[in-house]
C-alpha cells in the first residue's frame, strides 16, 4: 500500500465522483458573496451534497481561503490514534490530487499532545474529505493538513487548540482551520433545530468551553464538537472577536421528511 496517497473513500457517494459532474455541482451550490470574511476559522457540515452542500456551499462562498488550511474532522470509524494526522504526501480528489502540509504536519507531530501520523483513521473517514472539493473549487493551490480527531476531554481540547494557534501565529502566511461537524441527528425537525439552536448560540460566543459543556449537557449529537471546541480555542487565541451564522438546514428541508433529520450548520469565525 502507497501511504503517500490518499485515494478518494466517498467519491461517488457523498460527491459525484468525476470532475466534470462535481464542478457542475459546486457550481450550483457555492454562492459568491459580495462581503466575504478571510478565512481564520469556520465550522462546515460534512453530509452528503444533496443534503448538506446548500449550506457548505453558502459558507464557502462567504469566505476568502488561504492557501494553507488545517482541516479538523471527526473520527467516526473509530480506527486509528486519537489525534491522527494525515501522513500522506498527496490526497486524491476527482479534481486533481493536491498536497499536504508536511512542514505544518511534522510541527504539530512534534509539539501537541498524543498527536501522531496514522493513515488508519483517515482510510475510509469522510468528514474531512467532503470538505476538501469545496475548498478547491475556491482555492485551486491548496495546500491542507487533515486531521482526525476521537472523542478528547474538553482540557486536551483547549491544549490543541492553543498549540494549532501557536503553530500558525508563528507561519509567515495565513494558516486558515476548517472544523467539520454535522449537528444533531435523527430527531424530529423541530427537536432538532431546539438543539441545535443551544450549541450554535453557544459556538457563536466563542468560548469554547461554552460549546463543549453545552453539547455535552444537553445531549445534543453534534459528532463534530471535539473539533469545533479545537478551532474556538485556536480561533481565540488568534485574536478572533465575533463569529456568525452563515446557514442552517436540516436533511428534512430536502427530503420532507421531518420525523428523524440531521442538522447542518455554517459558521463563519473572524477577526
Amino acid at each position: 500500500m502507497d501511504i503517500s496517497l490518499r485515494e478518494p473513500a466517498v467519491a461517488g457517494a457523498f460527491y459525484p465522483a468525476t470532475a466534470t459532474a462535481l464542478e457542475s455541482q459546486l457550481r450550483d451550490l457555492i454562492a459568491i458573496d459580495d462581503h466575504r470574511h478571510p478565512l481564520l476559522a469556520c465550522i462546515a457540515p460534512h453530509a452528503g451534497y444533496v443534503y448538506s452542500g446548500g449550506v457548505a456551499g453558502s459558507l464557502y462562498g462567504h469566505l476568502e481561503i488561504p492557501t494553507r488550511v488545517i482541516v479538523l474532522g471527526p473520527n467516526h470509524t473509530g480506527a486509528g490514534a486519537a489525534v491522527a494526522i494525515a501522513p500522506h504526501e498527496r490526497w486524491r480528489t476527482p479534481l486533481g490530487d493536491f498536497p499536504i502540509d508536511t512542514v505544518l504536519a511534522r510541527k504539530l507531530a512534534d509539539r501537541a499532545y498524543a498527536a501522531t501520523f496514522d493513515p488508519r483513521a483517515h482510510w475510509r473517514e469522510h468528514s474531512i474529505e467532503v470538505q476538501l472539493p469545496f475548498l478547491l473549487a475556491r482555492r485551486p493551490d491548496l495546500e491542507a493538513l487533515p486531521v482526525c480527531l476521537a472523542h478528547l476531554r474538553l482540557a486536551d481540547c483547549i491544549d490543541l487548540g492553543r498549540t494549532l494557534a501557536r503553530l500558525i501565529g508563528e507561519s509567515n502566511e495565513p494558516v486558515g482551520i476548517v472544523a467539520s461537524s454535522d449537528m444533531s441527528h435523527y430527531l424530529s425537525d423541530a427537536d432538532a433545530r431546539r438543539l441545535d439552536r443551544l450549541a450554535i448560540d453557544a459556538a457563536l460566543t466563542l468560548d469554547p468551553v461554552a460549546l463543549y459543556e453545552t453539547v455535552h449537557r444537553e445531549g445534543i449529537t453534534m459528532c463534530g464538537v471535539v473539533p469545533a471546541t479545537v478551532a474556538l480555542a485556536a480561533a481565540r487565541d488568534l485574536g478572533a472577536t465575533a463569529a456568525h451564522l452563515v446557514a442552517y438546514a436540516t436533511s428534512g428541508d430536502v427530503s420532507g421528511d421531518t420525523k428523524a433529520v440531521v442538522g447542518y450548520a455554517g459558521i463563519c469565525i473572524h477577526r
